[in-house]
Parts: C-alpha cells; sequence; structure tokens
C-alpha cells in the first residue's frame, strides 16, 4: 500500500499552475461517454505526464448510474480498492485519484489497468503537464521561416515541448568554427584534419583547434577561370542552424538547441580532400585515426554540408558504414547542381540520408540535385526571390580573417542538411535506442508531400519534425508494417533481370504514398544494376537506373515510392538487371514498408 499522497505531494510551482492555464488541450470528455476499448497492453501515452515522465494522477471518468459517477465517497472507497487516493470531484463529473510521488512505469500501467477492466470506468486518462507554447525570444526568430512557416517550414517549435536534442552531439564536418556568441555555449571540442598547408591556410596541418581562418582566395588560385571569393564561415553557418544557442533574446534558434556541436574542420581554402574527411567521419563517430588523440566528443549524428563529382568510391563509404556501424547518423548534402544526384559524392553514397533543398513554396529549389537516391527534402532557401527567402543563420562579417560576429542569408543543399542534422538530432535524444535506420525510416515515414513541384525526385517529401518526434516519442508511427524477403538470388553478368516476391496481406486500400523500399544488394559495380519496384498489377517503379559513372560497390539503402494508386495486398516484386560485363552480384534481401 503506498503511503499517504499529502506526506509526499511534490509542491508545482507558480509557473508550473501558469503552465496549466495555458493548456490547449481538447474539450473534456461527458462522464457519461463510453470509452474506447482499451489493448491488453498499457500505451505510454496513458502512463505519461509528459514524454519520459510518468503519471502521479490520474483523471478517471464514470459511467452513467455508477454511484461513483455522483457520490465522493464511494469514488474515494473505489480508488482506496485499487490503492490510490481520490482528490477531488472535477467541473465535468470526472474523479481526480493520485497515485503517490514517483510511481513506476510498471506501477501506473498497473493502476491505469485495473481502472480499464472496471465496468464502471467510461475513461481513464494521466493528468498531464501542460507548458506554455510561446516563441522564442531570439530577436531574429520571426525571419526564420524555414522552422515555422506552415506551407514551407519544417514544424520545428512542435517539436521541442518533447525534445530539444539534449544529450546528443552533431559532429560539422566542415570550414570550421569562427567565434560566435549564439553559438559558443554549445560548441565541444573538435579537430582539424586539414593536412595539406596549402588548404589549411592557418599555417600547420593537423591539430586539435579546428578554428576557421577563413577560406577566401584571389582569382584564378582555385582553378584557372574560378573568380575570386570571400571566406564562406560555412560551417559556422551550418552549426548556427543546428544548434544556435535559443531563448537568450539575441540571434536566431537552432532547431536542435539543445544539443551539441563538434566543429570539425576539413573544408580550407579551394575546397578539402577525401581523404581527411574520410578521418574526419571516423574520428568523428569514435573511431581511431592514426596520430589523433580520442575523440571525447563522439558525435551521433554527422552533418556534411560538402561534396564533389563523380561516384562515392570505396574509400569514403567504408568510412560511412564504419560510422553507421558505430551508431552514428550520416546526413549528406545532395548537391547544388541542379542534376541526379546520382553523379555526385557524397551525396551519392549508400548509408546516408541524402538531403535535396526545397524553397519557401515548398518546391524543389531550382539549383538543387534530384533523383532516387534522395531520401528526405528540407527547406534550403531560395535568394534569387528575395534576400529574406534564404537561410539565416549565425556568420562572421570578415571578407578574409575574422571580423565581427554576424547572421546573413545563405542557400544550398548545405542549409538544407543542417535541417535534417538538427532533426536526428532532435530524435536521437527524444529516443536513444534508436539506430540510423530507424531515424531515418521515422523521418521518411513521418514527412509530408512536397506542397511545390519537384521533377526528378526530392525523397519521402518534406520533414516534418513535430511529427517526427512524436512519432518516435509514442504518439505516433515510426515504422509502420513491414514485409519481407530474406532470399538470396543471385545476379547473372551482363544478364536477365532476375525477380523477388514478397506476398503482402492484411491491408486494406491502397499502398502509401511513401511507400518505403528497402534494398540489400551485395555488387562489385552498383552502376551496372538497374533496379524496379513491380506493383501487383504490374506497374513498373524505377528505383535506380545503371549509370555507368557509378563505381561503388553495393546497393543498401531505402527508395521512397509514390505507390498510392496500387492496391496494397497482393505480390509485389524486385526486378534487378546486371547491365554491363565483369562483375556479378547477390540480391540479399528486400522488404517494403506500408
Amino acid at each position: 500500500m503506498r503511503t499517504s499522497p499529502s506526506l509526499r505531494r511534490k509542491l508545482i510551482s507558480a509557473a508550473a499552475v501558469s503552465a496549466a492555464l495555458l493548456s490547449v488541450g481538447t474539450a473534456s470528455v461527458a462522464v457519461a461517454q463510453d470509452a474506447p476499448a482499451q489493448e491488453a497492453a498499457v500505451p505510454a501515452a496513458l502512463t505519461e505526464a509528459a514524454p519520459g515522465i510518468q503519471a502521479e494522477r490520474l483523471i478517471v471518468g464514470y459511467r452513467t448510474g455508477a454511484a461513483e459517477a455522483t457520490s465522493n465517497k464511494a469514488a474515494e472507497a473505489d480508488a482506496a480498492a485499487k490503492d490510490a487516493d481520490f482528490q477531488r470531484r472535477l467541473g465535468t463529473g470526472a474523479a481526480l485519484v493520485d497515485l503517490g510521488a514517483d510511481p513506476s512505469k510498471a506501477e501506473v500501467a498497473d493502476a491505469v489497468a485495473e481502472f480499464t477492466a472496471d465496468p464502471q470506468v467510461a475513461y481513464v486518462v494521466p493528468d498531464r503537464l501542460n507548458k506554455p507554447q510561446a516563441d522564442p525570444n531570439d530577436t531574429e526568430y520571426a525571419k526564420q521561416w524555414d522552422l515555422f512557416e506552415s506551407t514551407a517550414g519544417m514544424n520545428v517549435p512542435g517539436a521541442w515541448p518533447t525534445s530539444t536534442g539534449s544529450g546528443v552531439t552533431v559532429a560539422v564536418i566542415d570550414t570550421g568554427y569562427v567565434t560566435h556568441s549564439d553559438l559558443a555555449a554549445n560548441i565541444v571540442g573538435g579537430y582539424d584534419f586539414i593536412s595539406d598547408t596549402a588548404v589549411s591556410v592557418d599555417g600547420n596541418g593537423r591539430d586539435s583547434n579546428p578554428a576557421d581562418p577563413g577560406d577566401y582566395y584571389a582569382a584564378n588560385e582555385c582553378g584557372s577561370g574560378i573568380p575570386a571569393s570571400s571566406s564562406s564561415w560555412h560551417g559556422t553557418h551550418v552549426a548556427g542552424t543546428i544548434a544556435a544557442v535559443t531563448g537568450n533574446g539575441k540571434g536566431v534558434a537552432g532547431i536542435a538547441y539543445g544539443a551539441k556541436i563538434s566543429p570539425v574542420r576539413v573544408l580550407g581554402k579551394c575546397g578539402g580532400y577525401d581523404s581527411d574527411i574520410i578521418d574526419a567521419i571516423t574520428w568523428a563517430s569514435g573511431g581511431t585515426v592514426s596520430g589523433v588523440p580520442a575523440n571525447t566528443n563522439v558525435a551521433k549524428v554527422i552533418n556534411m554540408s560538402l561534396g564533389g563529382d563523380g561516384a562515392c568510391t570505396s574509400a569514403t563509404q567504408t568510412a560511412i558504414n564504419n560510422a553507421v556501424g558505430r551508431g552514428t547518423t550520416v546526413v549528406v548534402a545532395a548537391g547544388n547542381d541542379n542534376e541526379n544526384v546520382s553523379g555526385h559524392s557524397p551525396g551519392n553514397c549508400n548509408n546516408i540520408i541524402s538531403v535535396a533543398a526545397t524553397n519557401r513554396t515548398g518546391a524543389k529549389a531550382s539549383y538543387s540535385n534530384y533523383g532516387s537516391l534522395v531520401d528526405i527534402s528540407a527547406p534550403g532557401g531560395q535568394t534569387s526571390t528575395g534576400t529574406a527567402n534564404g537561410i539565416l543563420s549565425t556568420l562572421n562579417s570578415g571578407a578574409s580573417t575574422p571580423s565581427s560576429e554576424s547572421y546573413a542569408y545563405y542557400q544550398g543543399t548545405s542549409m538544407a542538411t543542417p535541417h535534417i542534422a538538427g532533426l536526428v538530432a532532435l530524435v536521437k535524444s527524444a529516443n536513444s535506442s534508436l539506430t540510423p535506420a530507424q531515424i531515418e525510416t521515422a523521418i521518411k515515414n513521418n514527412a509530408r508531400p512536397l506542397p511545390g513541384a519537384c521533377s526528378g525526385g526530392c525523397g519521402a517529401g518534406l520533414a516534418d519534425a513535430a511529427k517526427t518526434v512524436a512519432a518516435v516519442s509514442g504518439g505516433g508511427t515510426t515504422t509502420g508494417t513491414t514485409f519481407s524477403s530474406t532470399t538470396a538470388v543471385a545476379i547473372p553478368d551482363n544478364g536477365s533481370a532476375i525477380e523477388s516476391s514478397i506476398a503482402v496481406s492484411g491491408r486494406s486500400g491502397n499502398a502509401p504514398s511513401a511507400l518505403q523500399v528497402g534494398v540489400d544488394i551485395t555488387h562489385t559495380y552498383r552502376g551496372d544494376l538497374a533496379i524496379s519496384l513491380v506493383a501487383p498489377d504490374g506497374s513498373v517503379y524505377s528505383l535506380k537506373p545503371a549509370s555507368s559513372s557509378d563505381s561503388a560497390d553495393n546497393v543498401n539503402t531505402t527508395y521512397t515510392v509514390n505507390a498510392s494508386s496500387e492496391t496494397a495486398n497482393g505480390t509485389w516484386k524486385l526486378r534487378v538487371q546486371d547491365t554491363a560485363a565483369q562483375d556479378t552480384g547477390t540480391l540479399n534481401g528486400w522488404r517494403l514498408t506500408f
């Protein structure tokens, strides 16, 4: 028997009382209303006062005619019989009962189950905590359309009551970090991986100081015909989008403002080498790099707003695979060439979240790369339609070397990518047990259709932070129902197409507009492969065309298909054909997630 809650009740601050008065919950349910049948297992939504916080009080509605519906004495006796304490009668007639201070999840679930099983009880719900839904007081927040506008914003404020990214470190593999007071509190140790002094500009090679000295260059210095450029302070802009300090009465708000940023410098004058980026991926995710001290700020999220032309090399893919194997989610820009991302690395690598950019109307930004390898879209801005239609974040005013801190609008898939990296941090903080693959699936499954046009493929749609965080916190569905095939099928070299079947049953209506098709293929030159999904009625959806320039190994990724015109039930097939000679492979398995 629990001791009386009057001896153990925690004090509620005036602020908490005010917060409760600002509740925006739904209207109360009439006492006589019958509750829907409960499942045997008690969901978290019925045991928590707030995500991760067990309820200490329950609101119990009794059926019309029950003595407990009108008699406080009867309600008190019923609560005592269920190891709870009657507190008072609400205006709706429901009873407020107390479970004592700090009950365990099991204790709350047992109490809910006991009330639910009582035929006199119409409903039982937790006495939930509510908080004021005020906007951050950051002075430039109103200009951050990308976070909150209903048309093309990422619905970030709706995620903040549940998660701010606390406990998660995001490695920004970029130009490093130039001191900024709107970021400083969220910066932790990083590293400078630039080994070539001509690129590093700072006068030395690798060291533990990831400060950005500027990446300016003169005309023709980075190639014939390339004009001069001022310093970009690119890494600082990216970092601000992810985790600028929020609620500090200045500047901008960060998407995951409770997270920490580890600046990892790989880009300097004229760019950066694959070799340095590979070591940076390895070190940031907790791997060992010869001659570099162990990382004490291991990142569970890597942001790479960078890229170049060509296939994803085996060297880069290996570093990414190893990072993901350590539990780090790798988020990469699709690129700004208005071309298929298949020709641009590392946005075309496997085992990453490849991000396309949208403009303020929710259409694909004119510059953004596209294609079947894109996983998701996020706001990247379009300054050609007005400066304020770009992405505002932290910067520096120096044309070459650092000067005073500032804020500026940029556009690019470089700006879209940190939106997703910030969302990954929110998700990982909300549910630390999720793997990179599960996080990617949750983001895709909870995206909303692009409000604007995209020709060529923009992934699962526009990411929705609030919906995704709610899903992984128990307020939605992260993965849906999955049907899979684990039967291995050999893919003949330069031969006929092979097919693998999955029988789908028990579904109602049509397939979703964001049907997830997971593919696991071992192959020594994946560019040889053409991959398609065949619906039950024979309709064919191309997932990956053959490409002579894609020399990387294997296909281990998830494609998104708008299959809303197809009946869900039936036999679905994955069709794979090797279109060129000399390389062979195996379809290890595939899956459909509805």
